[in-house]
């Protein structure tokens, strides 16, 4: 059993159980971004060449909160992921009033992707980026390239393509071999991908959805104050930079949150902890 209060996670066992805390009616995993980094570069190292599925990670904010409980289905791609982080600090704070285990910290796919990358420089994990415009995803490879120089990015590819192109996609990334494929193409358009191909990506470790994390790698976006950002105010920022396209989103989908995470934030009795069972062979 992996306990979230190691720092860090050196060797894998046959089954490993993650602990979550049901936060605005999802189970949200109790980990911080060091753990998580190094998680997933452990996991990743575990599965290389095991030929089982692709591992799925993803995250929760306040407006996949809302969209979980609108849309049963979409409640059930992110229930069907192996793990789910907190990408949002009202998560956070939801815990610290009602969970017997607060979340540590918020674990923000964009900060996430870079405490992963400087462990993987190190210790040769290789990414594969996928998603976003083909300029957008070309930017992101050369300034995480600048960032990272021993970084292996074995490959990257736009986001938009085609259904009936999507089995060409998939077979390329998984001859390119990636130990961790992170993908941004927004919820829930990004786990039904993740899903539906984990079981033919089985040279990939770990599937990351990754929203909109390379606007921010190529600089196409740019992130709100650090002081914003503690205070759960990130989304009024992203307002104020795109007040026509964000506005309405967040007024729909604040005010519901809200009441997700004051009124289906509990203790998981009956839940228990969550396994993710890896094979390391």
């Amino acid at each position: 059993m992996w306990n979230a209060s190691d720092s860090f996670v050196t060797r894998i066992p046959d089954r490993l159980e993650i602990p979550v805390e049901m936060i605005g009616g999802l189970p949200i995993a109790v980990v911080d971004r060091a753990q998580s980094a190094q998680l997933m570069i452990s996991l990743a190292a575990a599965r290389r060449k095991s030929g089982g599925p692709a591992l799925v990670f993803t995250s929760a904010n306040g407006q996949v909160l809302s969209l979980c409980a609108k849309n049963p289905e979409v409640r059930s791609l992110f229930e069907q992921a192996d793990i789910i982080h907190a990408d949002g600090m009202p998560l956070v704070f939801a815990s610290r009033w009602f969970c017997r285990r607060p979340l540590p910290e918020r674990v923000a796919t964009t900060d996430l992707f870079h405490d992963v990358a400087r462990r993987a420089e190190t210790q040769g994990t290789s990414f594969y980026l996928l998603g976003a415009t083909d300029a957008v995803i070309e930017q992101s490879v050369r300034r995480a390239r600048a960032l990272y120089p021993r970084l292996r990015i074995v490959g990257y590819r736009g986001g938009y393509f085609s259904n009936d192109e999507e089995a060409e996609v998939v077979a390329a990334i998984d001859a390119a071999r990636p130990d961790i494929l992170w993908v941004g193409m927004g919820a829930p358009r990004e786990q039904v991908f993740a899903l539906r191909n984990s079981k033919r990506l089985r040279n990939v470790g770990i599937i990351k959805t990754a929203g909109g994390l390379f606007d921010f790698i190529s600089g196409r976006n740019r992130r709100a104050p650090d002081w914003m950002q503690a205070l759960g105010l990130e989304w009024a920022f992203r307002v104020l930079v795109e007040p026509q396209r964000l506005g309405g989103r967040y007024l729909r989908t604040n005010p519901h949150a809200l009441f997700l995470l004051l009124t289906r934030t509990r203790q998981p009795n009956a839940f228990g902890l969550r396994d993710v069972k890896i094979d390391a062979s």
